[in-house]
Order: C-alpha cells, then structure tokens, then sequence
C-alpha cells in the first residue's frame, strides 16, 4: 500500500492510533473502539475510516469516503482563497506647486483607494530648483495626512529619496 498522501488526512491503515472515536455515515457516535474493528466496520458499509480530528484524546474518526472527502475539502480550500481581499500599493503622484482643483482630483482618488481597502503612496516629485523649497513639499504631504486623517493612518512618513518626497497611507 501506498504511503497516503501528506497534504490530505490519514485514513485506514495509516491511522497511528491504537483506539478512536468513531463517528458512523450517518453522524451516529459509536463511541471508543479499537482502529482494527473499525476498519473493518468501515469497509462492511463501502467506505473508508477517515480521521477528522487528530488531535482529540482518543482521535476523532469517520465513515467517509476519502476520495470525496478530500475533492470536498480542496473545493472549500478554493473557495476561500477565491473570497480572500490582496492589499495593492496604489501611487499617487503630485507636485508642490499642485493646484487646488488638481489635488481635490487627487484626495478624492485617494479616498477611493483606502475605502477599497488598499494602500496608498503620495509621491512628490521636485524638478530643478524646487529641490531648494523642500518645506513647500513637507507642508503640502502634511495636509494630505490631515485631509486623510478620518479614514487613513500614516504608515510611512514622509522621507526624501533622492528628488522625491514619499508617504504610504493605509487605510484605519
């Protein structure tokens, strides 16, 4: 017989346990019983012993069918990496001389991207002699983590790298 395989619940023969607790097709307790006895109890009905819970004292096992058992759990397995949220980095990119229109544009992209749960990352970009008036930049991503305040925490503060000032927000 094949060694079972690792991802998967030991079942028949490659339960360790010298006794288990067996749970028939139906859901019935049959109470503690030696693992030889219930195999063979398993194999009169057609279906495997299946252990569900291994860790219990004695190990809780099963009239199942392993083969469905297994389709069954991989399906709710899938299931729940397809309704899993990711967390995207989504950039924002401004100048400090921005306008007033074209950062109201801009907070209100924000605030849709923190309300759809992602972070976001203000980045400010200096050309030529604006690297001379760096605190127009600092005030400006100042009154972005204010305007944010509400629905965003800061969780990288501003910092310049290179001719560049970066934040990252993310959402409370």
């Amino acid at each position: 017989m094949a060694p079972p395989n690792k991802s998967g619940p030991r079942y028949d023969e490659f339960i360790q346990s010298e006794k288990v607790r067996v749970i028939d097709e139906n859901g019935e307790n049959l109470g503690v019983m030696y693992t030889e006895e219930a195999i063979e109890q398993a194999a009169d009905v057609g279906l495997n012993l299946v252990e569900v819970s291994p860790n219990a004292d004695p190990p809780v096992c099963k009239f199942l069918d392993v083969g469905k058992y297994r389709y069954e759990a991989q399906k709710k397995a899938n299931l729940a990496r397809k309704t899993q949220k990711t967390q995207d980095i989504k950039e924002i990119k401004m100048r400090p001389n921005i306008d007033d229109h074209d950062y109201d544009v801009k907070m209100k992209a924000m605030n849709k991207f923190i309300d759809n749960g992602d972070k976001v990352k203000v980045t400010l970009r200096f050309r030529g002699r604006e690297m001379a008036h760096q605190h127009l930049g600092m005030d400006l991503l100042k009154r972005v983590q204010d305007d944010m305040a509400e629905n965003a925490k800061v969780e990288a503060f501003p910092r310049l790298e290179g001719r560049q000032m970066l934040m990252v927000l993310a959402p409370k």
